[in-house]
């Protein structure tokens, strides 16, 4: 580091070659001498501050180098957690889409749903349809314990289900599969009186009277396919209880 101005510089040599001539030359040979030095004092000065003024440039150009090689790495680590944030924005945007988009699923499953039921639309739960299907696909596979206690449980649970009446029906069905007839005699007695418009009302007192006759009630079987006619009488089983009674 430079200590000194160049000034201070040039006036040193000055006076460093002054008094050093003066004791060796005359006159004439000291103010040549003077002459000659103060031009050599005025190169050497010269080429000082070219030097000084080179240095200079060269330190403030290697602080712009500097600056700017900090600028850039400030910039790429700033341009680093851009991109991080953007990721994390488009994961969290994608996470919400899915909640949403999961959220609009499970809503759409709990809203209720038009089904067409014995020829009539019906307005049903999903919940209530899967219980229902669930049971009947046991009936199906030929499990009638398991599909019974089902058909029991969704009765009780959705009493006023559009499929009530069916569920009743083949809980009968179920027991009378196991064959137990009292029970199914019971369950197809429920269907005509809690859902004595049902299609499946004219269905039930056939089977009631069928469970009659293995029963060897005889006589409550005929009275029961009477009852039947009477009260179904534009229906197929009204058609096969006329068939039964003139067959006995």
């Amino acid at each position: 580091m430079i200590k000194f101005t160049k000034t201070a510089l040039a006036l040193a040599f000055a006076t460093l070659s002054l008094h050093a001539s003066a004791g060796v030359f005359d006159d004439d040979e000291a103010r040549r001498a003077i002459l000659d030095l103060r031009a050599k004092v005025e190169a050497l000065t010269k080429e000082l501050n070219s030097r000084l003024d080179g240095k200079a440039e060269k330190s403030s150009t290697l602080d712009l180098i500097n600056q700017h090689e900090q600028t850039m790495q400030e910039i790429a680590r700033l341009r680093g957690q851009v991109e991080v944030l953007q990721n994390e924005i488009e994961v969290s945007s994608k996470r919400q889409k899915d909640f949403y988009a999961d959220l609009d699923a499970r809503l759409r499953k709990l809203e209720p749903r038009e089904v067409e039921i014995d020829g009539k639309t019906a307005s049903v739960d999903q919940s209530e349809q899967n219980s229902y299907d669930a049971a009947m696909q046991q009936f199906k596979d030929g499990d009638y314990e398991g599909s019974a206690t089902a058909l029991q449980n969704f009765v009780r649970r959705y009493p006023g289900s559009a499929y009530a009446a069916n569920a009743q029906y083949w809980l009968g069905n179920a027991y009378y599969a196991q064959k137990d007839c009292k029970a199914a005699i019971t369950a197809q007695q429920a269907v005509v009186k809690n859902y004595p418009t049902s299609p499946k009302a004219a269905d039930a007192m056939l089977n009631i009277a069928s469970c009659q006759t293995e029963l060897k009630a005889v006589n409550n079987a005929k009275k029961t396919l009477n009852e039947l006619i009477k009260t179904y009488p534009n229906t197929a089983a009204a058609r096969t209880a006329q068939e039964r009674l003139g067959a006995k």
